[in-house]
């Protein structure tokens, strides 16, 4: 069982082994997240000062429930540096969103963009917890009575909050609030999307802000996640794919057939035929892990290098064709990908391929566990709730990587099966209810810039989707790269990228002139923050 072969396996061994990025199982996605940027060595001192180690946690008093404040509060955790910080200078505040941010320590530096506004700007840096992801965590289980208190709407106000209260441990910290100095927030993927909706919902709070691939757009069938690989990928290895996923397909109704093949692909104890099929969009999901810095050795590359290139020679645009690809494919995944292995992150180890890949397990550990610091379960609660983002196959007629037998239907069935206490059927994700109340591609926001990559399989849930003219927002402020999903977010992809240094250096253009414009609110004109004028 995948529960026995779980348990013989440290925690950090699964994690960056076996199913990384927070995934529950092999059949549900990556998380979409902004890629970990590592800690610098070294920090040099502040004045005369030295400062704290940049992993040193500090703890915030946060309201469990902001309309209900008799609930009390929960410890919600953060991080900070101001190694660039002048009296006056911006504070700039990320959150990583759906992951435990401890290993987000990074963003505190200027090897991103957030470290690189600090140091242009002479600001402070955050990195701050999301609730319900890692250790701040309201209550001590992710249990439906529990997570009825994450909503995107509470993670606004806990931003909010922490901004209008938080008394920050830096020399100055209790002078630092946001109408006394200009905050900058800035995020990416679902972060980047809680920015933009932070800055919609709570105006005037945040004075600038920066939103990657901010997922702005809530989409319950999201298959156009596959469009940017299927565009931008090898077109040898996207003609293949096609085919191969062409052929399953055909041969759905031939049981026997169906069989044969899945069994050549190393999943023959694999019982559904959706499960079976929906396990080769792993290969395509490695592509959100591409940045422009990816060289040869990346799984991505790795696996169309397996079906495209035979003894040297490189298959020509359109492949090899059906019978090589099947071949080669099934031999990767079967021997290379599926198993464990010291040369790859492996899909499923030892354990049984319909543990690892099958969904249909109402009793499975990934819908029961309900401990803290699963980012999967968290995550899948907003997902199920809000947002929806299920990634499956094309419509009909259209060029599709992805079998047809994959369909939401699917993803809400397992919606349910997670959270029973809240779904007694297959929930429809109220997508149009997050779009009305945020504003989606429509939103108005002044001072807010919005960067993604044209190879981010998320482009087109952003403000940058294809056929999309955003109504509200200044074109000026959109800027758009060669690169992959949050690679603006880091310095070296600028240095690697031509297209994503001048993304990165527009911004920091902007938001400088957006600064300039800041002016500190007198005593008298003090917006109703509830904290005492402070001097």
């Amino acid at each position: 069982m995948l529960s026995t072969f779980l348990s013989l396996v440290a925690p950090a061994t699964l994690a960056a082994a076996l199913l990384p990025n927070g995934r529950l199982n092999a059949n549900f996605p990556p998380l979409p997240l902004p890629p970990v940027v590592d800690l610098p060595a070294t920090h040099g001192p502040l004045s005369s000062a030295t400062l704290p180690p940049l992993n040193t946690t500090y703890i915030f008093d946060q309201l469990i429930d902001h309309s209900n404040p008799s609930l009390g509060t929960f410890q919600q955790r953060y991080w900070m540096n101001w190694e660039f910080y002048v009296e006056g200078g911006p504070i700039i505040i990320f959150t990583p969103g759906e992951a435990n941010a401890a290993p987000y320590t990074g963003y505190l530096t200027n090897r991103t963009i957030n470290g690189q506004i600090a140091q242009q700007e002479k600001g402070a840096t955050i990195v701050i917890e999301h609730r319900f992801f890692g250790l701040s965590n309201p209550y001590p289980d992710l249990t439906v009575e529990s997570l009825k208190y994450l909503t995107i709407q509470l993670g606004v106000e806990d931003l909010v909050y922490f901004a209008k209260t938080a008394t920050l441990p830096m020399p100055g910290g209790d002078n630092v609030k946001p109408d006394q100095v200009p905050w900058v927030l800035v995020g990416g993927s679902y972060s980047g999307a809680l920015t933009a909706f932070t800055m919609v919902n709570q105006p005037d709070v945040f004075w600038a802000g920066y939103s990657s691939s901010g997922v702005v757009e809530s989409i319950v069938d999201f298959w156009q996640y596959f469009e940017p690989i299927r565009e931008h990928m090898p077109q040898n290895c996207s003609a293949d794919v096609q085919a191969v996923i062409a052929h399953f397909d055909s041969i759905a109704s031939n049981t026997r057939a169906f069989n044969a093949l899945k069994a050549k692909f190393g999943m023959a104890d694999v019982v559904h035929p959706d499960d079976a099929v929906g396990a080769l969009r792993n290969n395509l999901w490695d592509w959100q892990a591409l940045s422009p810095s990816s060289g040869p050795g990346a799984r991505f590359f790795n696996f169309c290098d397996a079906l495209e290139v035979d003894n040297g020679k490189v298959a020509p645009a359109g492949g090899f064709g059906l019978s090589h690809a099947l071949d080669a494919w099934s031999s990767y995944f079967a021997n290379t990908y599926l198993p464990l292995s010291t040369s790859i992150v492996s899909l499923c180890g030892s354990a049984n391929r319909n543990d690892c890949l099958g969904t249909y397990d109402r009793n499975a550990t990934y819908y029961t566990d309900t401990t803290i610091d699963n980012s999967g379960r968290s995550w899948t609660w907003i997902v199920c709730n809000e947002v929806g983002y299920f990634q499956d196959a094309a419509p009909a007629g259209h060029p599709t990587l992805v079998s047809h037998l994959d369909q939401p239907s699917s993803d809400e069935r397992q919606c349910e099966w997670m959270f029973p206490a809240a779904f007694a059927t297959p929930p429809v994700p109220p997508v149009q209810k997050t779009n009305a109340a945020y504003g989606g591609w429509d939103m108005s926001v002044p001072r807010l810039f919005f960067a993604t990559g044209m190879r981010d399989p998320w482009r087109d849930a952003t403000m940058s989707a294809d056929g999309v003219t955003p109504k509200g927002t200044d074109p000026s402020f959109i800027g758009l790269s060669d690169g992959f999903h949050c690679s603006d977010l880091s310095t070296a992809n600028g240095i690697v990228d031509k297209t994503v240094l001048t993304v990165q250096t527009t911004a920091l253009g902007k938001i400088h002139e957006w600064l300039q414009e800041f002016k500190p609110a007198a005593a008298a004109t003090k917006r109703a923050y509830g904290y005492p004028v402070r001097r």
